[in-house]
């Protein structure tokens, strides 16, 4: 007698994060432009019209694979931010610390590519939307307050003057994400890690140093 493979079936919020998880493979072999509804929903293994009873369009799961990609991007900066070195001196730590949230940064746009286009192809509103932490990590911060606390421990250790504190994460972060553009899809995408690595080492030291 042949035995009829049991079909799938979904308990409430199950399906959701499978078409998460569907838009978020989507986003790794494609960026943003890659994301499809109807894709998501063959990879997830249901009908298409199933989606509509959690996203009601493609921007819906676009958002919401945006926001785990912004997560993704936090949880690296964390793991860069938990494995510094040691300092001896609060303000040579703060400054490590500047450091190791740019270099988290930059690792996960070359390792992630898709993902972290998605993460910041969003538009104006959608960012102002967002009252909450939006892609928030482990620590319950976003990729941008991160940095936003990195910067205040510099100012509280003494390693950044307070007068030069008010916007500086803006010249931050236009920095490095100007070069993680330019390895990843830009006329640096050519180069090796072996290049990379002592240039985002020098980008991040001008960084802090600049402030």
């Amino acid at each position: 007698m042949t035995r009829t493979k049991p079909r799938s079936t979904y308990r409430h919020g199950d399906l959701r994060r499978a078409l998460i998880d569907a838009g978020i493979e989507l986003a790794r072999e494609g960026g943003p432009d890659a994301i499809v509804l109807r894709e998501a929903t063959r990879r997830a293994g249901v009908v298409p019209n199933a989606a509509y009873r959690h996203f009601e369009n493609r921007d819906a799961l676009l958002s919401a694979v945006r926001s785990a990609a912004l997560s993704a991007v936090a949880e690296a900066m964390e793991e860069e931010l938990a494995a510094r070195p040691k300092k001896r001196r609060r303000a040579d730590a703060a400054r490590a610390g500047l450091r190791a949230v740019g270099a988290g940064y930059l690792r996960f746009a070359q390792a992630e590519t898709g993902l972290f286009r998605t993460a910041f192809a969003a538009p104006q509103a959608e960012w102002a939307e967002h009252e909450e932490p939006y892609g928030a990590g482990p620590s319950g911060l976003d990729p941008f307050q991160l940095l936003s606390r990195a910067l205040d421990d510099m100012v509280e250790t003494g390693a950044l003057d307070a007068r030069r504190r008010p916007e500086a994460e803006y010249l931050a972060w236009s920095a490095v994400h100007g070069f993680a553009l330019l390895v990843i899809e830009g006329p640096l995408q050519g180069l090796d890690a072996s290049q990379i690595e002592p240039l985002a080492k020098r980008l991040l030291s001008m960084v802090e140093s600049g402030l």
